[in-house]
């Protein structure tokens, strides 16, 4: 079963809640606290881009990169509509195949989008963020807590809108390092109802664990924090955000 293909027609309908105005003022205050005023700014697996239209229409040029053509599409009409700001530059890649054109001043990461990593992979993609992000520059991404993930599984979870109706199952691995949430999507298509399947899985990454490869792959002044706060996070913390500078070297 693939990810976000189906789904990502109804992707916004089905978190109206989430507050991207918040986001985007966290973003700002956390470039702010390190003193850098960023130019062009890199939205990494940015889904159908309501951080890159946020972003967009408060100045800043915009890079956003996701692997799914299908949620990207939706980007691409969400942004046309926006007046006045300079139009994203869109690319259809891979976390771990990232390459860009040219350095950015900073990168965010929003929405668990990281989660998605296994962590034989995340050296790679902070090593090419090291590369993309130009020295001084900042990355903020945020994560599903190990504590949120773990006390998921076996749970069920419904969303619905007037035209899709959403459940899934999260379920944990054997080892105890991730999470796959098997999906099933009912959509309205004119007056039938029709059903797909998704499966999506989401690794478990441990602090500590982050903060480490960060480090290795030329990151400093790492700073973490509680869901949209600039405050210790708390040991129930359900989203935890990280930030760090890319180092001069």
């Amino acid at each position: 079963m693939s990810s976000y293909s189906v789904l990502a027609e109804f992707y916004d309908e089905l978190t109206r809640d989430v507050p991207y105005e918040r986001f985007a003022d966290y973003y700002e205050k956390t470039w702010d606290s390190y003193g850098v005023n960023p130019v062009t700014v890199l939205d990494l697996a940015c889904g159908t881009g309501s951080i890159t239209k946020l972003l967009a229409q408060r100045g800043y040029e915009m890079i956003s990169v996701d692997s799914s053509p299908e949620m990207l599409s939706v980007l691409t009409d969400k942004c046309s509509a926006v007046k006045g700001a300079v139009p994203p530059l869109i690319l259809n890649q891979s976390m771990t195949e990232l390459d860009l054109y040219d350095v950015v001043s900073a990168a965010v990461c929003t929405l668990d989008g990281i989660n998605y990593v296994p962590e034989a992979e995340l050296d790679e993609v902070f090593h090419r963020l090291r590369l993309f992000i130009e020295p001084g520059g900042v990355l903020t991404f945020d994560i599903n807590s190990p504590f949120k993930l773990s006390q998921q599984d076996g749970q069920v979870y419904i969303d619905e809108t007037e035209n899709v109706y959403c459940v899934w199952r999260p379920e944990l691995s054997e080892e105890g390092d991730s999470i796959t949430y098997g999906m099933d999507i009912f959509f309205r298509d004119g007056e039938s109802w029709l059903r797909t399947q998704e499966e999506h899985t989401e690794y478990i990454h441990g602090v500590s664990m982050l903060r480490e490869k960060l480090e290795q792959n030329g990151f400093e002044d790492i700073r973490i924090c509680g869901e949209l706060s600039f405050e210790k996070p708390a040991e129930s913390e359900q989203r935890i955000f990280i930030s760090a500078r890319r180092s001069g070297n």
